[in-house]
């Protein structure tokens, strides 16, 4: 007799245990999205349709493809007719990422930026747990998001995104949009199998910060760092890419997001109020996110 046995539990209930993670795990599909930024070429699309229907994943959001035709990507990829029908065409990727809590950006080799990066095996439990809680109406959707064809993701693409991730190679590192899309959905759907789904999302108060939030609130810390002449000879854009990677590893949520904002916004009322002088020149742009004009701070 088995230790689970003579528990009570016969290979019965096993079965069904592990049928129930299984289908928990599929389920948390449901929660990712693949997102493509300007793709070329129909066969890429289509062979990319093709990869999600065979491991579990239904959603597909494509900015800019300079070619979307459904008739002709259903010729290619037979039986995807569900998948396709399901696809939204976005006109940037603010549009196509703001309602997403977190976001992975897909990268073929290390930049030079320091920046949180996974391996897909090793982030595919995690996605998961994320999905699931997108799917439970906690958060935002998950988002895979994959570069163009010929020069993949640009920095400022990354900018937007929690983790980078890489496919480990040999020297040859060279995979097509489609081969790249299928290495993670498979990762995805062996970990939905059941093998390692340990991870687990940390509870929160409030929901997790989708990218929209997060984008204000990079715009508001660059403005008070402008305002106490902070950068001085730094570089305004190192600068922010190193607080954007800070934030993003701490992964807050709604309320800390808030909170932090709150603080920063306090920064420029209080210069202000004292009557110091602003930096001379200007920022950028603010980073003010998804066209949103900045907060009112008189």
């Amino acid at each position: 007799m088995t230790e689970m046995e003579g528990a009570g539990i016969g290979p019965d209930d096993e079965q069904e245990a592990d049928d129930a993670v299984q289908a928990a795990g599929r389920a948390a599909l449901e929660g990712i999205v693949v997102v493509l930024w300007q793709t070329q070429d129909y066969v890429n699309i289509a062979g990319t349709i093709r990869a999600m229907k065979n491991f579990g994943l239904s959603r597909i959001r494509l900015i800019q493809p300079e070619l979307w035709d459904p008739y002709r990507i259903e010729g290619i990829a037979h039986g995807t007719q569900d998948v396709v029908a399901r696809a939204e065409i976005h006109d940037s990727l603010q549009s196509a990422l703001g309602d997403c809590s977190y976001v992975v950006g897909m990268t073929a080799r290390a930049r030079r930026a320091k920046r949180a990066v996974a391996r897909p095996r090793g982030i595919a439990p995690e996605l998961l747990a994320r999905g699931a809680a997108a799917v439970a109406g906690e958060s935002g959707p998950v988002a895979l998001l994959f570069g163009r064809e010929d020069h993949g993701l640009s920095n400022e693409a990354l900018d937007l995104c929690h983790r980078t991730c890489i496919i480990p190679t040999s020297h040859h590192a060279s995979l097509n949009l489609a081969q790249a899309v299928l290495v993670m959905a498979y990762e995805m759907w062996m970990a939905a199998e059941g093998e390692s789904l340990e991870f687990r999302a940390p509870r929160r108060d409030a929901p997790p910060a989708d990218i929209a939030m997060l984008e204000r609130l990079f715009g508001d810390a660059e403005r008070a760092l402008w305002a106490v002449d902070f950068f001085k000879s730094r570089q305004t854009e190192s600068v922010m890419r190193t607080f954007r990677e800070l934030v993003r590893r701490a992964d807050p949520d709604q309320r800390e997001a808030g909170f932090l904002r709150a603080m920063a916004i306090e920064v420029v009322k209080y210069v202000r109020r004292v009557g110091g002088l602003p930096p001379e020149g200007e920022p950028r742009d603010f980073r003010t996110g998804l066209g949103e004009t900045p907060p009112d701070e008189n």
